[in-house]
């Protein structure tokens, strides 16, 4: 009897060599893991079709494809009737965790052929790879607007090191980004990690639509560089406020003056510097 495959976790060991003035060590490392998850989407009456492939590290995959179609504007809060994944016979074995597909209660808002072709991939780099124009990839629908309180500057300069003690994964592998969703007052409600800063923002999301909770909060904190296409996932949930540890960059600034998002970059226990709001 064949054994089952093994759902694969975030990180892997490996044999490394370490080179240093005092000579050379050879010791075991660990490395974050990093392979593809495909997301398939299907509804009364539509068999389940391939929507998008993305480089991901493995863990809360449900969450990243639940945060993901929420992003692409293709479902609503209460959208989602299960998610899980696919045992179609013809995946190969080591395949079998890597292959999502989300049920919906009803059609997307939107058909999913318009922007998502079967063929569509992402890298763990980007977020927006593969889309027909940088104009498709900017119609973002957004949600409504934050009407909370936003947490004061000198909450925000805390919240990267917040993010930080939350990052498991990262201390041990030193290789990947996280994000956080958190309230006003600088309470940490959802915190995730993945190769890809898109990813962990995915998953943030998604983590609070299955536990029937909206995605809007006061700000969503990422641990890298803030580009526009995750200005244009926190405008496409509702959330007040995005702070990055990392520099913006001139679209994200534009679109989220256009939007009324609070844009923070640089920021840390030291400083940030506000680029909107």
């Amino acid at each position: 009897m064949s054994e089952r495959p093994r759902r694969p976790g975030p990180s892997v060991r490996t044999r490394v060599e370490e080179h240093t003035d005092d000579g050379v060590k050879r010791r075991e490392d660990r490395l974050v893991t990093e392979e593809p998850l495909e997301i398939r989407l299907a509804w009364p009456g539509s068999p389940a079709r391939r929507v998008w492939v993305t480089m991901r590290t493995p863990g809360h995959d449900f969450e990243l494809a639940a945060g993901w179609l929420r992003h692409e504007s293709l479902v609503g809060d209460e959208h989602i009737s299960g998610v899980a994944y696919c045992t179609d016979v013809d995946l190969e074995p080591e395949q079998e965790f890597n292959v999502v597909t989300v049920t919906l209660a009803a059609p997307p808002l939107h058909d999913p052929g318009h922007r998502h072709e079967t063929q569509s991939t992402g890298s763990s780099a980007c977020g927006v790879c593969g889309k027909d124009s940088v104009s498709a990839a900017l119609a973002v629908t957004p949600a409504a607007r934050w009407g909370g309180a936003l947490p004061e500057p000198s909450v925000v300069r805390r919240l990267p090191e917040v993010l930080r003690t939350q990052q498991q994964v990262f201390d041990r592998t030193g290789g990947l980004h996280a994000a956080g969703l958190f309230a006003a007052d600088g309470t940490a409600l959802v915190v995730r990690e993945d190769v890809g800063r898109h990813n962990a923002v995915d998953k943030v999301t998604g983590a609070r639509l299955l536990a029937g909770s909206s995605p809007a909060e006061a700000c969503l904190v990422v641990s890298g560089r803030a580009g526009f296409e995750l200005v244009q996932k926190a405008i496409a949930t509702g959330v007040g406020a995005l702070a990055a540890v990392g520099a913006p960059t001139s679209l994200s600034v534009d679109l989220a003056r256009e939007a009324g998002l609070t844009l923070y970059g640089f920021t840390s226990e030291g400083r940030t510097v506000r680029y909107s709001g």
